[in-house]
């Protein structure tokens, strides 16, 4: 080999060490960088000069012509990648359905001195009173103020869950905001990083980066997967779904419910446009529709119009929340899948249970406990209302005919619970009607009809004939969406406006001048029967009291269990992110034993250079 051509090994050294140097420092200096992946420069021999061919020989006479730096890559696992990634997700999944309990016990007030049982426990402490003198007006309206004060403590706590749905509601909607904005980025960085690397000279490991710490931010909030193809692009799928794909980010919709207000996310690509629908191109932005109905201002030839595109969204939801939720069948993945379940579709109540729709309510922590505790003042308002009523002579009977104040005919299908008009009757006002403590805000308890063929069964069981005339019946709830207005629901409760203002009415004093004992007897078993359960799955039965315990138990349990899960959760991620930071974190001290190699190496090529010039000098100095 000639001098020359030292010179070009010994400079090939200078350059490849140098480079490789650059990566060191380069490594060091994002030693405490989030999301930066460590990187390893690769070495390779320069192409050989071929100085001699023969057939006999073992091998061609050929001569180097040094070392390259050949290729700077990244140090990662797919398989721990993968692994942090679905755990981030699991643990997201059971951190939000935590922090909705922790909201709940603190709406109860069970952990800050205004626990909702003290009201319950104040309520049932009047009636006790009220059964000791059951015709003194002290008594009577500490019943009335503690019902009331109880009424409005129950609504306070419906509220804040409700509250908290729509807090919940409104994060739904930002999280798929940063989704949607996330795959635009990681869109943006596919482009960016395909452009540097395709020439084969640099790398965007920088870029690669950022793009793997939002796919590490994605995977908190989605189940998602993804795949890198041969020119660098990274596919994501979202519950099955391209999201990133190509050249396109299938950006995610929200459609807003007009009776809720509740965001459910879609994917605008699969939902079917309906007859009849205005033609316009969606853009880039996040749809966001009423009931599947996007309305849009646009202008054309200068000219306002208001465009509407009807959606069919059946077949277009990112999240199936009918499934059951499990590890084994991976569908616990993902902060929004939690936060719609947590949330629910609707304000639930006790109507959800009687109506034997307990299934649609059981899997969302919030709806269910609105079911449950709705069900808590229901079962108590109406017993206590239902104590009064029969004690104002209402019982079922049965009638061949009615109709209503008007005089309309009125369909009469089964038994009805009424009592004769009186206006001098017990427990009535001066129009006859049953007092209510509770009473409903839209509609009426009673309603006034005129009967024909009234009859009823006695306690010894014989039928008794009542004579036709004017009674006040009882309106029956009905479960349906479209009554709603005949519940005893907590959102359709108010207390009874003329015993506010005059508790006395109550009197419970009978005809005869006696104090009402068997209705004092009948308002405390109202608190202590056992007849009551949480919902459709639980067999024990229970009373008023006892319900509420029950309540509070069931929560503290789920509560407990989320907070374990979620805490074996953070053990399993820690550990993935742990083994995960060995292989991509930097080592200072690898670092820099590799910043020695590297240093040696490069004082060794340039050693090797001056030895070369010492040579060429001292020939050319030598042979002038």
């Amino acid at each position: 080999m000639s001098l020359w051509s030292s010179l070009f090994v010994g400079t090939s050294g200078l350059q490849t060490s140098n480079n490789a140097l650059n990566t060191v420092a380069h490594n060091l200096s994002n030693t405490d960088t989030e999301g930066y992946t460590r990187q390893q420069v690769e070495q390779s021999d320069k192409i050989y000069v071929t100085l001699s061919k023969s057939a006999s020989a073992v091998s061609f006479q050929q001569a180097g012509l040094g070392v390259t730096y050949s290729n700077v890559k990244q140090i990662r696992d797919y398989f721990l990648d993968k692994t942090f990634r679905q755990e981030s997700g699991r643990s997201m999944f059971y951190e939000v359905s935590r922090d909705t309990l922790l909201e709940v016990e603190d709406q109860l007030g069970e952990m800050n001195g205004k626990a909702f049982q003290s009201q319950l426990s104040d309520l049932w402490v009047a009636v006790q009173e009220l059964s000791k003198d059951p015709c003194s007006s002290v008594t009577q309206s500490t019943l009335i103020q503690e019902a009331a004060e109880f009424l409005t403590r129950a609504q306070s706590v419906y509220d804040g869950l409700s509250s908290y749905q729509d807090n919940i509601n409104q994060q739904v909607k930002q999280q798929v905001e940063k989704i949607n904005d996330i795959g635009v980025k990681i869109l943006d960085l596919n482009d960016k990083i395909r452009t540097i690397e395709s020439g084969k000279i640099e790398h965007a490991n920088d870029l690669k980066d950022q793009r793997n710490q939002l796919l590490d931010e994605l995977s908190k909030l989605v189940d998602m997967s993804y795949d890198e193809d041969m020119y660098g692009n990274v596919s994501v799928q979202i519950e099955g779904e391209d999201f990133v794909k190509g050249s396109m980010c299938y950006k995610i919709g929200l459609d807003m419910s007009s009776l809720t207000g509740f965001y459910t996310p879609f994917w605008p690509q699969n939902a079917n446009t309906l007859p009849g629908s205005d033609e316009f191109p969606n853009g880039k932005d996040m749809l966001i529709t009423t009931d599947g109905v996007l309305t849009r201002e646009v202008t054309r030839d200068g000219i306002e119009q208001q465009l509407k595109k009807t959606f069919k969204l059946d077949n277009a939801l990112v999240f199936n929340l009918n499934r059951e939720i499990s590890s084994e069948l991976k569908t616990d993945i993902g902060g929004v899948k939690a936060m719609l379940l947590a949330r629910g579709d609707h304000r639930a109540n006790y109507a959800d249970i009687e109506a034997g729709d307990y299934d649609k309510v059981s899997q969302s922590v919030l709806m269910n406990i609105q079911a449950e505790f709705d069900q808590l003042i229901h079962n108590t308002v109406k017993s206590i209302n239902d104590v009064l009523a029969e004690a104002a002579g209402v019982r079922e009977m049965s009638a061949t005919g009615a109709t209503d104040a008007d005089g309309n005919p009125v369909t009469i299908t089964g038994p009805i619970h009424a009592v004769a008009v009186d206006p001098e009757g017990y427990l009535t006002n001066s129009e006859g009607v049953p007092y209510q403590i509770f009473t409903k805000i839209a509609g009426d308890g009673y309603e006034k009809m005129s009967l024909t063929g009234v009859t009823y069964t006695d306690e010894a069981g014989n039928t008794q004939t009542l004579p036709d005339g004017d009674y006040w019946v009882y309106k029956e709830e009905q479960y349906d969406p479209e009554h709603i207005y005949t519940l005893y629901s907590l959102s359709n409760i108010q207390m009874n406006k003329e015993l506010m203002q005059a508790p006395g009415n109550l009197g419970f004093r009978l005809p005869d001048g006696s104090e009402d004992v068997d209705t004092m007897n009948k308002l405390k078993q109202v608190f202590t029967d056992e007849k009551y359960t949480l919902n459709p799955n639980v067999l024990k039965s229970v009373s008023i009291l006892g319900y509420y315990d029950d309540l509070v138990s069931q929560i503290a349990n789920s509560s407990y269990v989320y907070n374990a899960i979620h805490a074996n959760q953070e053990t399993t991620v820690e550990a993935a992110l742990s083994a995960r930071d060995q292989i991509t974190a930097v080592s200072s001290d690898e670092e820099l034993s590799n910043m020695i190699k590297f240093q040696s190496a490069y004082n060794a090529s340039s050693r090797f250079i001056n030895v070369v010039d010492e040579m060429l000098e001292h020939l050319l100095t030598s042979l002038a």
